[in-house]
């Protein structure tokens, strides 16, 4: 392997060095046909897309409605069925924090894409507000599942300090240039016992160990950053947390990644993105065959998970005292 370096140094240890790991480019939303460097760092093993797109490039490589929006097709509810069932277990692990926490205060979701999420904890009577960086994430979360969003950064999010009984991330910090500013931003945000929940692709699963380039978790260009949970843990007590609590399966992403890391063309969401020519028959006959592969991956996803080897890491933190 070729050891590039980079025009700045690790952002976790300031290490110099950085070795070659693979070069892929969009194979899941096709937004380009450049191929990208994914390097590590030599000293703390870091990953990292090199070099990193400008922010106007980065903006090119989001589709857009790149979350989901409910339709008014049997097949759209169908979805959403289906994401509400999936979505429980995130529901669960944040009431569980909120339930010991005993804070008080809303819980802001950041990256809060369409809102189904947030819409799901408010079903539970839970005080909810939501950010996401995309206006039109913004307005589908308030027009389609009644929740309160603003669109903006958290290091500029429009809410006082100590106000947050909870702050979740989930799947943002991958896509940060720099995610120890929000880590900052939420410690400042948070109630004295409040609560941190951060969920990322976990880079030291076995999916990746298999797949490599292939793995949907490195999701070229897009995903500037690919965390280890030994990477995460340290990002996090850098920036004032201690971990209390960590989970390796997630039923909507795991199964479903490693479904789309093997057969990216039946996605639901990139075709939808892709605009495929389908008719109402392939899409269900596409749906219902990706279906069959998530169930499929569930035996193996759930062996990974328990082994620690997940493909996603969930975790929760507070402030150190």
């Amino acid at each position: 392997m070729s050891s590039p370096r980079l025009s700045s140094p690790c952002p976790a240890c300031n290490g110099q060095e950085f070795q070659l790991l693979f070069t892929a480019s969009d194979r899941l939303y096709h937004t380009t046909t450049e191929r990208f460097q994914v390097v590590e760092c030599k000293s703390c093993r870091l990953m990292q897309l090199a070099p990193q797109p400008t922010p106007n490039e980065l903006a090119a490589y989001y589709p857009k409605n790149y979350w989901f929006t409910p339709e008014a097709s049997a097949v759209s509810h169908l979805e959403e069925i289906y994401r509400r069932f999936v979505l429980r277990d995130h529901v669960r692990f944040v009431a569980r924090a909120l339930r010991e926490s005993e804070e008080s205060g809303p819980v802001l979701d950041v990256g809060c894409g369409g809102g189904l999420f947030l819409r799901m904890l408010q079903d539970r009577g839970v005080h909810v507000m939501g950010l996401d960086f995309s206006i039109d994430a913004a307005n589908v979360a308030w027009t389609s599942n009644g929740v309160p969003a603003a669109c903006g950064t958290l290091s500029q999010a429009p809410f006082r300090p100590g106000t947050c009984a909870a702050i979740t991330m989930f799947h943002v910090l991958e896509h940060l240039y720099d995610p120890a500013v929000y880590l900052r931003a939420a410690h400042e945000l948070l109630r004295p016992d409040g609560r941190l929940i951060v969920q990322v692709p976990n880079a030291g699963c076995w999916q990746f160990l298999l797949l490599g380039a292939s793995w949907n978790g490195v999701d070229v260009p897009r995903h500037l950053y690919d965390f280890r949970p030994a990477d995460l843990d340290r990002l996090l007590a850098a920036s004032g947390f201690e971990v209390l609590r960590r989970k390796y399966f997630s039923l909507r992403d795991n199964p479903a990644g490693l479904a789309t890391s093997l057969a990216p063309w039946l996605d639901p969401m990139a075709r939808r993105i892709r605009q495929a020519r389908e008719s109402s028959r392939e899409r269900l006959l596409k749906d219902l065959l990706y279906g069959a592969c998530v169930a499929a991956a569930l035996p193996f996803t759930a062996i990974e998970a328990a082994c620690r080897a997940g493909s996603t890491i969930m975790m929760e933190a507070r402030k150190k005292t």
